[in-house]
């Protein structure tokens, strides 16, 4: 099996991804926060997840405020905006964006070359 080419650099990034609303937390993801924290799953679940958002199934993780996106992934660190959890992540953090391609590094770079600025970064704070 051949490794998918990416055409972004996460590490370019303010973490948008991180801002998603709901970035589901699977039982096995709870049970890796668990073992990661030291704690048993039903702690670890109440503390770091929360039921998803009215219609969807599961249960997603908290958030924290974030001076970008409105509200990010309690466990992104906002100064660095790096996962605080890297080895222990849930899944679908894993896996995204799923693709060679990420939409949103595409825009920002797209934003930084008109900006002529290579740390810009544009609000999208959620009101």
């Amino acid at each position: 099996m051949s490794k998918l080419r990416v055409l972004y650099d996460c590490d370019n990034c303010p973490a948008y991804c991180c801002s998603y609303e709901h970035i589901e937390a699977t039982p096995a993801d709870v049970k890796r926060l668990a073992r990661h924290f030291g704690l048993d799953e039903e702690t670890a679940r109440d503390r770091f997840t929360k039921p998803a958002p009215a219609g969807a199934p599961g249960r997603v993780l908290r958030h924290q405020k974030d001076v970008h996106f409105g509200t990010v992934c309690r466990f992104l660190d906002t100064e660095t905006r790096h996962c605080t959890i890297y080895d222990a992540r849930p899944r679908i953090c894993r896996s995204y964006p799923g693709t060679g391609r990420c939409g949103f590094y595409d825009f920002l770079m797209s934003e930084r070359r008109s900006q002529e600025d290579a740390d810009y970064v544009p609000s999208f704070t959620r009101g």
